[in-house]
This record gives structure tokens, sequence and C-alpha cells, in this order.
């Protein structure tokens, strides 16, 4: 993973990169059925996030995204929403920042804060729109919608050429998924090979 354009090499990026090599490591074993051994991995990427988030430069808000979705896919988001709430007081002025909160106020069932968050989450394209429609449908508490937004992003997934870890996974979907399941509302899944199985 190169450095990104105008940041210094550093241990912040350091620790982006091993976190980036975590998430790896557990979708390939998620993707294996190794559940236990995923969710350890993806435990380890989120710790490596949080710290690189801790040294990084201002507004890196990516890496609390990433720790989020690490932490909820490795079953260990409750003091992750918190950190991450605490991070940004609540607040987003930018749709990295505002996905970050809208994943941290779900996990916490703060509904209405979710969806602010949602809408702030929109302008960063279509890939953050298709998000925003899961963490919309699961704050409203839509499981087709959940479903259809779902869909949509392992469609997109599907059709990308490559993959930040280097390994073919819809992580945003397994995200949504994850939160929606939490929330009783069990969405349908597509059949997929960016999928792991279900338990």
């Amino acid at each position: 993973m190169g450095t990104p354009a105008g940041m210094e090499p550093g241990p912040h990026l350091d620790l982006l990169t091993e976190g980036v090599e975590h998430d790896g490591s557990g979708f390939r074993l998620l993707l294996l059925g190794d559940r236990a051994g995923g969710r350890a991995e993806l435990a380890a990427a989120a710790d490596r996030y949080r710290r690189s988030w801790e040294l990084s430069p201002a507004r890196s808000y990516g890496r609390l995204v990433a720790m989020l979705t690490s932490a909820v896919l490795a079953g260990e988001a409750g003091a992750a929403a918190a950190y991450a709430r605490g991070a940004l007081a609540d607040a987003c002025d930018s749709p990295t920042s505002c996905y970050a909160l809208a994943i941290a106020a779900a996990l916490v069932g703060d509904d209405a804060l979710a969806l602010r968050a949602v809408e702030g989450m929109r302008a960063g394209g279509e890939a953050f729109g298709r998000a925003a429609d899961g963490l919309e449908a699961i704050a409203r508490a839509d499981k087709r919608a959940a479903g259809e937004a779902i869909a949509a992003i392992v469609t997109d997934f599907e059709g990308r050429e490559h993959h930040l870890t280097g390994v073919p996974i819809a992580d945003t979907a397994l995200l949504v998924e994850a939160l929606a399941t939490a929330r009783g509302l069990s969405p349908d899944r597509p059949s997929s090979a960016l999928l792991p199985p279900l338990d």
C-alpha cells in the first residue's frame, strides 16, 4: 500500500497498512467459513485503525469508518461505537465523517442522529449513497429497503476490478447486514461469491 498523496510516511501509515493486512486475512478466513479466525483478524484490524486514527493528520475519517466496519464484523462493536461518537462529538461535516457517525449512531440505536448523518453521506458519491440507503433502512426499521440496499452494494462490489485488501468481498454489504440483523430485521441476502457462508 503506497503513501497517499500529500501524506508523510510515519507510524500512522504503518498502522493503517497493518489494519488493511489484518482485514485481508480476516476476509479470507470468513470466505473459507472460519468465522472465529476471521473475527480475530478483524478485531486486530479495528485496533490498528483506531491507533492509526490517533496518530494521523486531522480529518482522516476513513480510519474511523474502517475501525467501525472491522469492529462490527468482529462482533466487538460496542466500544468502537462509543469511541467514534466521542471522537466526532456526535457531529459531522463531510461525507466520510458522516459515514462514521451514521454507523456509530445505528449501533447504539440513536436513529434520529443516524438519519441526520446519513443525509451528510450522500454528497460522497454513488458508493456512499448505497451505504447511506442501507443505514437509513436500518434507522427506519425497513427490512425490505435494507435487503435492496445490500443487493445493490453487492452488485457494485461484484463489478469492481480492485479491492482495497486484495480480497474480493462485499464488506460494506456485510456491515449493513450485521447492523440490520442486530435490529432483528434479518434482510434477504443475495447469492454471491463475495459473501461468506452464513452460520
